[in-house]
């Protein structure tokens, strides 16, 4: 491992968010320092979050435009913002929000001192858990604790496996979801939190949300819903056992139309979150 530690950079957007920014810049100003954080604010109508002191923050005008075409959109400007911090970074981590990643902490390293250490490589994926409430055990989220102190569940998923960390200047898909011309690497011991399903109550209420109606994210936040019940009826499988499973699947069986991309699982698996990382977001 390094032990000169790399400039790294971590690279945002928002709109209309009304869990997730205070929790996402204290994570990443923990991990790598407030000024090596870079929020873009989408829409001039958007103000400026309270808890957006130290870190860098970029004001974009807002122009609605339906759910792929803005995926697109979005995943260029985070690659020319990206580009443009290669300047003074050794890497960039681009994630949305709502997404963390998280080093296993059986390591006993910072993220910082991690990915220091790796060398000749382009891009990293983290193992994408999507974190769902199970509402018949698990009350709704209490802003002032740890999100991972309150949901003992996860789906493991290959939408949320993403190439979040890049070690020079690639170009991201729409989503970024892949990385262009370039394969991936689930890296054994990197993850990509994603609490956008963490709380039903919260999740259902973005389908109020004008902007998502007119980009046509209705359905997609409709299919979100069908989670709960996912994690409602499974029977959660041990997490670190399932886990080297999921990276081996998803590295190994891909189809040939998106050979740049995680390989579905046949059925995303529930698995139980290890306590180990019950405090770290």
């Amino acid at each position: 491992m390094s032990s000169k530690l790399k400039k790294i950079a971590v690279l945002t957007s928002v709109r209309n968010d009304r869990m997730f920014t205070k929790r996402w810049i204290e994570y990443y100003s923990r991990e790598f320092g407030a000024n090596s954080l870079y929020m873009v604010i989408d829409g001039f109508d958007q103000e400026r979050p309270d808890s957006a002191t130290g870190i860098n923050v970029i004001s974009v005008p807002f122009k609605a435009r339906q759910v792929v075409q803005g995926e697109k959109s979005r995943a260029a400007r985070t690659t020319q913002i990206a580009w443009g911090l290669y300047e003074n970074y050794d890497i960039v981590i681009a994630v949305d929000i709502d997404e963390f990643v998280v080093l296993d902490p059986k390591l006993g390293l910072s993220l910082a001192e991690y990915l220091s250490g790796k060398n000749n490589v382009s891009s990293l994926s983290g193992l994408g858990l999507d974190v769902v409430q199970k509402p018949s055990e698990e009350a709704a989220i209490s802003p002032d604790a740890p999100l991972l102190n309150q949901r003992n569940y996860a789906i493991i998923s290959h939408r949320y496996t993403k190439p979040a960390v890049t070690f020079k200047r690639l170009r991201w898909g729409s989503g970024q979801h892949r990385i262009k011309g370039r394969n991936f690497r689930i890296d054994p011991n990197l993850f990509v939190f994603h609490f956008g399903n963490v709380d039903q109550d919260l999740s259902a209420a973005r389908l109020d949300d004008p902007d998502r109606q007119k980009m046509g994210w209705t359905k997609h936040q409709e299919k979100r819903e069908e989670l709960y019940c996912q994690v409602e009826e499974a029977h959660p499988k041990d997490g670190d056992k399932t886990f080297p499973w999921a990276r081996r699947h998803m590295s190994l069986f891909r189809p040939w139309y998106a050979w740049n991309k995680p390989g579905h699982l046949k059925k995303d698996d529930v698995v139980t979150i290890p306590d180990r990382f019950r405090d770290i977001v």
